[in-house]
């Protein structure tokens, strides 16, 4: 009796404890996470758990929703919006532990999160300098190959840094970080980057490291200058002589292939977005053009999005192409131009008639007689502030022209 007994005690427990590794799921309230940049480096940022099946990610003022999470045992599995990227890890009491993984890239980076815990970066002393304003900025100084310039926009109010590094190509989107003492810190977790900043400040230099997860980083260094301006994104990217068009043929998510051919773009201004469903600048963009096009299809209008996917297989590029078209109700077509690889050296073999293919995007502005307008290199995400206010206005002021036409 005895026995049976303790078998049947046995069997309960066993039956519980299996139950509630199957159940275990996230506690709701607020979360800091710590990616693992090197054995003395973490990159922070703040998720909320709104529900079991919704969490929150916050950089300054981005909100990024997340609902495709799932369980299994005691783990869970988060996939942010769009990218492909995601975290695995496991649930205990105080927190997570896992990793963030890119399956295509190989990449992987140890991370763990602290239930209840609020503060981006720990705050103990009094900032020594105000970084508001604008920073002339150069990554990688020393390296001829690698040297490339960006301008430094940031707000401070006390300890805490709002703003961005803007690129001729684009931007790092929206920084959020502190000055504590002559420490500027500042990070950003999208889903598909990781990144942060660290330099010592003062009232008119930087001097820093910038790091891209685990597997990135370069120095920068940069100084105060309020009437630095990069290159005009009109002129970087242009039709080499004896061109007046682009032409290509590139299948969409049915396997037709679709050219500027077709009737759907004849007599139409036509947009050609160069794009992968990746990139954080290239989904900034899309939002913008998605509600455009919605206002604008009426009048003789077309966007037509080239996707050049770094993943391996045209299966996988083509539910990434799906999952985005989905996510942001995409109703203009995005087809396939590349897969296995976003080298833009290959991208700019794919566009023979371009002198080159600097970034993602690159918007090309087609008349109603097919004529190319005018290059666009790179996106003014909504986290340049004045800067994107200023590209939305350029953007409908010429496309309005071109209609008029």
């Amino acid at each position: 009796m005895k026995v049976y007994s303790l078998l049947v005690a046995l069997v309960i427990l066993v039956s519980c404890k299996s139950e509630n590794e199957q159940n275990k799921t996230l506690k709701t309230g607020t979360y800091k996470a710590l990616l693992e940049v090197n054995d003395s480096i973490d990159m922070p940022f703040i998720f909320e758990v709104i529900t079991k099946n919704e969490i929150q990610i916050f950089n300054a003022e981005e909100v990024i929703k997340v609902d495709e999470i799932k369980y299994k045992n005691d783990s869970v599995f988060i996939s942010p919006p769009v990218f492909e990227g995601y975290i695995a890890a496991k649930i205990s009491e105080t927190g997570l532990e896992g990793s963030y993984n890119k399956d295509d890239l190989n990449r992987s980076v140890p991370f763990r999160a602290i239930y209840g815990e609020t503060q981006r970066f720990e705050v103990t002393n009094k900032p020594e300098t105000d970084v508001s304003g604008n920073w002339e900025t150069t990554f990688s100084p020393n390296s001829e190959t690698d040297k490339y310039i960006a301008k430094g926009i940031f707000k401070q109010e006390k300890n805490k840094v709002t703003g961005t590094f803007r690129t001729a190509t684009g931007d790092y989107r929206y920084l959020e970080g502190i000055v504590e003492d002559n420490q500027l810190k500042l990070s950003t977790f999208d889903g598909a980057h990781a990144y942060l900043f660290l330099a010592t400040v003062t009232d008119s230099t930087m001097q820093g490291m910038f790091y891209s997860g685990n597997h990135y980083k370069e120095p920068f260094t940069a100084k105060r200058n309020d009437a630095f301006e990069l290159p005009d994104a009109n002129n970087l990217t242009y039709l080499k002589e004896g061109f007046e068009q682009v032409a290509f043929s590139f299948p969409d998510e049915n396997g037709s292939l679709v050219s500027l051919e077709d009737a759907r773009f004849k007599n139409k201004v036509v947009l050609v977005q160069i794009m992968g469903t990746w990139c954080p600048n290239c989904l900034d963009e899309s939002k913008y053009f998605t509600e455009f096009y919605k206002n604008n299809r009426d009048k003789d209008f077309e966007i037509i999005g080239l996707a050049f996917e770094y993943t391996d297989t045209e299966e996988k590029a083509f539910a990434n192409i799906k999952r985005l078209k989905n996510r942001l109700n995409i109703d203009y077509p995005i087809l396939l131009a590349q897969y296995g690889s976003s080298s833009k050296v290959s991208a700019q073999e794919k566009l023979p008639m371009l002198n080159q293919v600097l970034s993602y995007p690159t918007t090309i502005f087609i008349d109603k007689t097919g004529k190319v307008r005018k290059i666009h290199t790179g996106f003014n995400g909504p986290a340049t502030g004045e800067k994107y206010t200023e590209f939305t206005k350029e953007f409908e002021n010429f496309v309005e022209q071109l209609l008029q036409e």
